[in-house]
């Protein structure tokens, strides 16, 4: 403890503080760039009044102008008068349209072209800037401020501690922000401009991303330092997949495998940040591998989306249901269903009652895609069509919960949801002894008490397994899954018995709702995508509609099981908690950094 205070005290005063002058300017997280002389003139200092006011009276001049003049020219083509007529009001009206006019170009057009003309490589100032400036102290050149990934030509990597002295990495490039971004950002701070209307007024995704940033900084007074901002393409998530970024996080990729199954190989990617995970689940595709490979089947393919309705009576909710779950009624509510989407295809629907609430859960195939949005808008078709002979019916929500997404449910687990997986490989004998250190017996036993009879004990829902959502998750992360969808997607009952006179093991995974899909959503970013290309799924499969979700489903159980057979070998060869201090803690004395 002696030490650790030492280094902390010395690694403390090594780095003395900045001036005073310096602080309100470090405060604020960002470097900037203040010019004295030789202000560049913007179509916003036409009137001597804040950006927001300006903008509002030429607005307001603008359209009240075009009104007017479109009003008085209306009345001469009715009185047969001349256009070219003008008097005074009208001619006053024409030099103000035409002001306004030059001045709304100015602000967002020749503006936002500069904003794309613009280098973005242009961060540092010129030398002439730096002899204009009254003092050296007024350019700062903040830390870590616009980050660009490791190995791109600049060190960003942490604090390293040499000789118990906290090092810190050279400056990196700062940001240099314009005095028009300034204008942006305190009227952010102000709350005159809502932070998530940056994008569509700026028409820039990724400076939108860096003025909010900065904005969020002063109003919280908290540094993003380490939240990286650069190398990324912000226009790829605009209106799909996150609203007002600031950043994005890093989150490391392993490859697990080759996991052989079906006959084919596959290296499986893996987002995690638990250290033994991926080292775990490719000792798990060592021994399938040297066994013969596994074998999966898929048992069902269909999404679901359950609306609630209410009644007046509980018989008119009867009514109801006998009528959707009537075969004679189910082509005319297919051909209903079906025509939100050529890849929807509705299965069936199943219906639960409660009191006068009517609970109609759909079936349907979706392709490629996961098909949450998908099915809403074919519900949402038969919802219609049904309000005319069911006039009475309320429509209480698109989703009652009986679907079930994002949430342990028994339905879920008995009716599936997705994509229904079993997954299967018979481990020999002689790889349990040396690639799992352990032997079948053992491993039968272990998971009849933990996997089988402990997971009752627990009242697990859908939980009778080792730990399938580990892999699972780092699977979703890596290839653009909804990882909140982990939670049904997870479900699995790993299998273990003792086959050919308890020589070999015989291991599976039921999997019954497993979510995915390679269109759509996160499954489009550069990274997600890329890993989806390594599993040879990215995108929609043009021969067989939903081919390729259908693959990926079968990946992420032959995964699981992986997963699940090193993880059962750790324990029954009493190796977990060896593996994990090994693999699984850091060798830094990070209290040191962090103080």
């Amino acid at each position: 403890m002696d030490s650790r205070r030492r280094s902390t005290s010395k690694a403390t005063t090594a780095h003395p503080p900045p001036p005073p002058h310096m602080k309100m300017k470090m405060g604020v997280g960002v470097g900037l760039h203040q010019r004295h002389n030789d202000k560049e003139l913007k179509a916003s200092d036409a009137l001597p009044l804040p950006l927001y006011l300006t903008n509002a009276v030429f607005f307001t001049l603008f359209f009240s102008v075009v009104y007017f003049l479109l009003t008085r020219w209306r009345e001469k083509i009715r009185n047969s008068t001349p256009l070219h007529v003008l008097n005074l009001s009208e001619i006053v009206a024409i030099f103000a349209f035409i002001a306004s006019f030059i001045y709304l170009l100015g602000f967002f057009g020749i503006d936002f072209v500069q904003s794309i003309l613009r280098p973005s490589t242009d961060l540092w100032p010129n030398e002439d800037e730096i002899d204009d400036a009254q003092n050296p102290d007024e350019i700062v050149l903040k830390e870590d401020s616009r980050k660009v990934p490791c190995g791109a030509g600049l060190d960003c990597s942490p604090p390293q501690i040499v000789n118990k002295e906290i090092v810190s990495p050279p400056s990196l490039v700062p940001t240099v922000l314009s005095e028009e971004d300034e204008e942006v950002i305190k009227s952010v701070v102000k709350g005159s401009t809502p932070s998530y209307t940056l994008e569509s007024k700026l028409g820039d995704c990724k400076r939108a991303a860096a003025i909010r940033r900065e904005a969020l900084q002063r109003l919280t007074g908290k540094s993003l330092t380490g939240l990286p901002l650069e190398g990324f393409d912000y226009e790829s998530i605009l209106g799909q997949c996150c609203e007002m970024p600031v950043g994005y996080v890093q989150i490391p990729v392993g490859i697990a495998g080759p996991l052989l199954l079906d006959g084919i190989e596959y290296s499986v990617p893996m987002a995690t940040t638990e250290g033994t995970l991926v080292a775990s689940t490719n000792r798990g595709c060592k021994a399938i591998h040297l066994s013969g490979g596994a074998a999966s089947v898929l048992l069902k393919d269909g999404m679901t989306r359950a609306p609630v309705v209410r009644f007046a009576s509980a018989q008119r909710a009867a009514h109801l249901k006998f009528f959707l779950e009537n075969p004679n009624n189910f082509e005319n509510l297919s051909m209903i269903f079906n025509k939100s989407s050529r890849f929807a295809r509705l299965q069936n629907i199943k219906c639960n009652i409660a009191g006068k609430n009517l609970y109609m859960r759909f079936t349907c195939s979706t392709g490629d895609a996961m098909g949450m949005n998908m099915i809403s808008k074919g519900v949402q078709n038969v919802l219609d069509y049904l309000q005319d002979d069911f006039s009475d019916m309320e429509v209480i929500g698109i989703s009652g919960n009986f679907c079930s997404d994002k949430k342990a449910a028994a339905v879920n687990w008995i009716e599936g949801r997705g994509k229904s997986v079993v997954c299967e490989c018979v481990i020999k004998g002689e790889v349990v002894k040396k690639v799992l250190k352990t032997n079948v017996a053992a491993l039968a036993e272990l998971n009849m008490l933990k996997n089988l009879t402990g997971s009752a004990m627990a009242g697990a829902l859908g939980g009778f397994n080792a730990h399938a959502s580990n892999i699972l998750s780092a699977v979703y992360i890596a290839t653009g899954q909804d990882p909140a969808q982990n939670v049904e997607s997870s479900h699995c009952i790993t299998m273990m018995e003792a086959v050919n006179e308890g020589q070999d093991l015989h291991v599976s995974v039921t999997m019954p709702s497993i979510e995915v899909g390679t269109v759509g959503g996160g499954t489009q970013l550069a990274s997600q995508s890329a890993c989806l290309n390594l599993l040879g799924v990215k995108g929609a499969n043009r021969e067989s509609a939903g081919s390729n979700a259908r693959l990926l489903a079968t990946i992420v159980a032959g995964s699981v099981l992986a997963g699940e057979l090193s993880l059962m070998s750790a324990l029954a060869a009493g190796q977990l908690v060896r593996s994990h201090m090994k693999y699984n803690r850091s060798s830094k004395d990070v209290s040191k950094v962090s103080s």
